[in-house]
């Protein structure tokens, strides 16, 4: 599994598949405060994409892939 659940943050790391977005989705909604942190991602399916833009968490660190931060700071902030 690409994202590890703490108590106040979802670590994406990796490759995150359309298999995972419903616990993200799930995850998300009973930690509204939730925060996510980014910087190991690699892909992101869009279906989890789709969760991050629907319910707008705070990302506490981004991508330190340069191409994947910039296009999800361009979905996720408008």
């Amino acid at each position: 599994m690409s994202i590890t659940f703490k108590k106040s943050v979802a670590v994406l790391t990796d490759q995150v598949t359309v298999e995972e977005a419903e616990t993200l989705l799930e995850w998300l909604l009973k930690n509204p405060s939730g925060k996510v942190n980014l910087s190991d991602l690699d892909h992101l399916h869009t279906a989890n994409l789709q969760v991050l833009m629907a319910l707008k968490p705070t990302v506490s660190v981004w991508p330190k892939n340069t191409d994947t931060k910039l296009w999800l700071e361009a979905a996720m902030n408008p």
